[in-house]
């Protein structure tokens, strides 16, 4: 099954082949600084991750254990990847077709924003899990 996903404005397009993660919603803090909210994302081994176009992508060191991808034109934050670990997470949202994927979980709830709650019925984890 592949699945085609991008940016906004198109200078990231990508396509993802292989079976995807469910989605785990991610409240920690450095996910809300960079995407405004929490941050939903599905994962791949790095090989099913196919760039089509990057003109537009730039890679952010975020810490000193992963970095995360975003489109330099319209801001979009795309990827995440922890060194070492194979995977790629691909925000949920930026996906062009239907996914069939669930929330599975959310994670660092400890740290979400106070403006909002929690409100479905998905397992939730103070810390990562």
């Amino acid at each position: 099954m592949m699945i085609s996903g991008s940016c906004e404005c198109g200078a990231v397009m990508f396509e993802l082949s292989g079976p995807l993660r469910d989605v785990i919603a991610c409240h920690c803090t450095q996910c809300r600084k960079t995407s405004g909210h929490y941050w939903a994302a599905t994962s791949v081994l790095k090989e099913q991750l196919k760039l089509v176009r990057s003109s537009g992508l730039k890679w952010y060191r975020s810490s000193d254990k992963a970095r995360r991808g975003f489109c330099t034109d319209c801001g979009a934050s795309l990827f995440y990847e922890l060194d070492e670990e194979g995977r790629t997470a691909i925000g949920a949202g930026t996906l062009d077709s239907p996914s069939g994927l669930k929330t599975m979980r959310h994670i660092y709830v400890a740290d979400k924003g106070d403006y909002y709650s929690i409100a479905d019925h998905t397992p939730q984890f103070k810390a990562g899990s």
